[in-house]
């Protein structure tokens, strides 16, 4: 379905890594899909939190630019899925905040119609998935030494045996305050966490088969999508839904604060970051899919509860340059936060979750934009996918 100091677009995040080199230096660069594909391991490479395990019209007050389609040129709803009429929309934001200094300039989009998921793929839809498949996650699968490495700094020694397990990053508030600059205060990776095991072993979705699926990394969320006979929707895709035919408004309701009127409308961090959270919204992890009310198309949990991958690559210069027709995202993954690491892609993820706050973090409002690494997922990042006419 990451903020305050985090700079990578992630704080909150939990799982966004970089790759790429700068504009104009094309050497070494992650990018061109087939080529990043083809060096992506099918086993699972480790995420850069290893050190961790180490040590037009206007309709009541609405203004709608959405084009409608027809009925009869779209065919029947699929199951679970809303039709999202296809338009022009203003995409991005001048918000001058730091979060979404990725968002900037705001530039007229047009988008084609396409169906999407009224909700995040639940962990019910996702374990009919692994059985009718047999799928192993990313997280499910155990590292090499050398993707390990590719991870590490300069300098570090090779990992021991024992390490070479398979994990996933999960949340673990501390028990007091802490500097909001060091994130491996609150973010835990443990052996064994996964999809079936958030919180990792002993943990358990037998109560939880409504909520987001997480732990799934954009590879995952990409085989989900094909066996489903969909794909995961575009960054300009998303944000049109998002915002459901509302015009620069800076949630997918409107206007109003998340807690306006005492009524929370989102699942999203409530107290202090990130060791006091007071659930006023009644949840302290993730919520069910359909826990509080769809924007004007009829999506639900746009805005909080878990992140959600998209196609694109991931560029914080993007919308300077970008299509304004059905654009697909850039040719090539570059995030200057984290240069170092160019060999590792990044992909868009839209929507921010449950630890986005109003002072740490604000990417749960429809223009803000995150990011993470194809090969990782978290215990709060998940998806849902959309289908052409």
């Amino acid at each position: 379905m990451a903020h305050g100091p985090d700079k990578s677009g992630r704080g909150e995040r939990g799982n966004s890594r970089s790759g790429g080199v700068g504009p104009g230096d094309r050497e070494g660069a992650v990018g061109r899909e087939s080529r990043a594909e083809r060096g992506i391991s099918q086993a699972r490479r480790i995420p850069r939190w290893f050190p961790l395990v180490l040590g037009g019209i206007l309709l009541g007050g609405v203004l709608v630019i959405g084009l409608w389609a027809p009925e009869w040129s779209r065919g029947p709803a699929p199951p679970g899925m809303v039709w999202i009429p296809g338009g022009k929309f203003l995409m991005g934001t001048d918000d001058p905040h730091p979060f979404f200094a990725d968002a900037h300039p705001i530039h007229e989009v047009e988008v084609r119609g396409f169906w999407m998921d009224e909700t995040e793929v639940t962990n019910a839809d996702f374990a009919r998935f692994v059985e009718a498949t047999g799928y192993v996650t990313t997280a499910e699968r155990p590292p090499t030494k050398e993707q390990i490495m590719a991870y590490l700094p300069p300098g570090w020694s090779e990992p021991p045996p024992d390490k070479l397990v398979p994990g996933s990053v999960v949340f673990d508030p501390p028990s007091h305050a802490v500097p909001w600059d060091d994130e491996s205060r609150w973010w835990k990776w443990v052996p064994g966490a996964c999809w079936k095991h958030p919180e990792g072993p002993g943990s358990s979705i037998a109560e939880r088969m409504d909520h987001p699926v997480v732990h799934v990394s954009w590879e995952d969320a990409q085989a989900y999508a094909r066996w489903a006979g969909k794909r995961l929707p575009t960054e300009a895709e998303w944000e049109y839904a998002a915002r459901g035919g509302l015009v620069q408004k800076p949630y997918p309701w409107g206007d109003a604060e998340p807690n306006a009127g005492g009524l929370w409308r989102c699942n999203i961090w409530q107290g202090e970051f990130p060791h006091r959270n007071t659930r006023e919204d009644g949840y302290d992890r993730t919520a069910p899919v359909k826990a509080f009310p769809p924007n004007p198309y009829g999506l639900y949990g746009m805005a909080g509860n878990v992140w959600e991958w998209c196609q694109d690559w991931y560029r914080p210069d993007y919308y300077a340059h970008s299509p304004r027709k059905n654009p697909q995202g850039p040719e090539i993954s570059y995030d200057p936060s984290r240069p170092h690491e160019a060999l590792i892609p990044k992909r868009v993820q839209r929507g921010g979750s449950f630890l986005c706050s109003f002072g740490f973090c604000a990417r749960f409002k429809v223009y803000g934009r995150g990011k993470g690494d194809v090969d990782t997922g978290t215990s709060h990042l998940g998806f849902r996918c959309v289908k052409d006419r």
